[in-house]
């Protein structure tokens, strides 16, 4: 399976025909969108774009997304949440945990730590994808390249289940691809310097990541 993995659109024109001209491109068989996906005002502006993509679109929301974005997805048929539910594609298990920590600028929405935490590593499994708004602390979140500003909760996560792959954004800067243990980390943030990655994966085997100027 090839998935299409972005994050951090913030709802520009400009970066949804930047994904319909890589999916073009590619032809991948999913998109998964890691968070920061819309502007507040007019949502759905930004998900209709997305449903008009033409494939599954798998998403979660952001610190900046609105509160309302998961109540609009059921008018787009394409587009579904994965918040605290798992999805398979495929061979592939696919479990999302959307929203962000408090970080030390400004963020609409948070996460109960522990108890959203505890709900997905129940969840998780040693082949699943996960896919979260900010990156595991200390694995691709420096902020000007002087602290690191990701999620010690999605940290723990990942360092006690060991999921194949992570599919994070968040920190726009750091988009890239790095191994953790036995687990991939993505930060797909779509930006100056990337449009987000490919990643072939069958469920099995390790997935094959490529991060797309």
């Amino acid at each position: 399976m090839l998935i299409y993995a972005a994050a951090d659109i913030h709802g520009h024109a400009r970066r949804i025909k930047s994904l319909a001209s890589q999916i073009a491109a590619h032809r991948p068989d999913i998109l998964l969108l890691a968070g920061d996906i819309s502007r507040r005002r007019q949502p759905e502006v930004t998900l209709d774009g997305l449903n008009r993509l033409g494939l599954p679109v798998l998403l979660i929301r952001g610190n900046s997304d609105p509160r309302h974005l998961a109540r609009l997805l059921p008018s787009f048929t394409r587009l579904r949440s994965i918040h605290l539910a798992a999805a398979r594609f495929g061979d592939v298990e696919i479990i999302g945990i959307g929203g962000t920590l408090p970080l030390p600028f400004h963020s609409r929405l948070g996460f109960k730590e522990t108890e959203t935490v505890n709900r997905v590593s129940t969840m998780l499994r040693a082949r699943s994808v996960l896919v979260a708004h900010p990156p595991p602390y200390g694995v691709r979140d420096r902020v000007l390249g002087r602290f690191h500003a990701g999620s010690r909760a999605v940290r723990r996560l990942v360092d006690c289940r060991s999921p194949a792959l992570v599919l994070c954004g968040h920190i726009h800067e750091q988009a890239g691809v790095t191994t953790t243990g036995s687990t991939i980390v993505v930060n797909c943030a779509m930006g100056r310097a990337s449009d987000g990655a490919l990643i072939r994966y069958d469920g099995r085997s390790s997935p094959a990541c490529r991060m797309l100027p």
